[in-house]
């Protein structure tokens, strides 16, 4: 259930950079996470009750961090030339998990994560410099947004066990899509109409790589442990790369070939712990 989930997932790139085709990227996140948002809140049910004021100003803390992130990586997303590049660039989000952890919290870190960020910046050189001491725009939007998304994750990871985790996760969809949309009114022109294969695009994106993807995700991570689900997540950005290169015709060189290599390696390095973990409940 977790490799459909990393497949979602990646899928979801490729829906989302169809449907920006027709839509101003601020109105289309703000529209997909709404939906979704609205989906997962009519699956909670009653278990809204059980929320009290500090648990629903903690989650809307929290996903005011998800908005802001979510808004970068769709700008992003909308001037990207390379999705599957992209997507290593966003999962370098995973790497600085730790880092922000130690700095903001005081918590102490594998060795292993320490061995991982060299490998990472290394990759991330390759992916992004390509011979010249700059970053396109799309990709200083992504980075930019694995820093928030890892912020994200700290502060998830610190509510988990706290907060029912189906209405944690419809209110974060709901304070991305609000977020979003109030964006998209002062800041952008919406079009006058929109063609039926764009919305086609947008329903997939809200109900098949946010609604049905959150909810499979919280479902299947119950039934493993977190080691193993945290490696079998790590594939995200190998298969939008994959399905970017079915899809769009991309092609890697070999600089971003091996920037890309560099990055997923940093990735199964820091998770080096939790593979052992995982291995030896087998």
């Amino acid at each position: 259930m977790l490799v459909i989930v990393t497949l979602i997932a990646a899928a979801g790139w490729v829906f989302s950079k169809e449907a920006l085709a027709g839509l101003p990227p601020l109105l289309f996140i703000g529209l997909r996470f709404t939906l979704a948002g609205m989906v997962l809140a009519i699956v909670v049910g009653r278990d809204w009750k059980v929320l009290s004021t500090p648990q629903l100003k903690a989650c809307a803390r929290v996903g005011c961090v998800m908005s802001v992130a979510m808004v970068f990586w769709v700008l992003g997303l909308n001037s990207a030339t390379h999705l599957g590049e992209g997507a290593f660039i966003n999962s370098l989000a995973f790497i600085l998990v730790p880092l922000l952890v130690r700095v903001l919290f005081g918590e102490k870190q594998p060795f292993f994560t320490w061995i991982a960020l060299p490998v990472a910046i290394v990759g991330l050189a390759c992916l992004t410099l390509k011979g010249q001491v700059s970053m396109e725009e799309s990709q200083l939007l992504f980075l930019v947004a694995a820093l928030l998304f890892a912020l994200h994750i700290c502060l998830i990871t610190r509510l988990s066990g706290k907060v029912p985790v189906l209405p944690l996760s419809s209110i974060q969809l709901l304070m991305v899509g609000s977020f979003s949309l109030l964006g998209s009114l002062l800041f952008e022109s919406w079009p006058p109409q929109v063609e039926a294969a764009i919305l086609w695009w947008l329903l997939v994106s809200a109900l098949v790589a946010t609604a049905l993807r959150f909810w499979l995700q919280i479902y299947a991570q119950g039934l493993t442990s977190a080691s193993h689900a945290a490696l079998i997540l790590t594939l995200e950005p190998v298969f939008t790369a994959l399905l970017a290169a079915l899809w769009f015709g991309e092609r890697m060189a070999l600089i971003q070939l091996v920037g890309c290599s560099l990055v997923f390696l940093a990735m199964l390095i820091s998770r080096v712990p939790a593979l052992m973990l995982a291995l030896r409940h087998r």
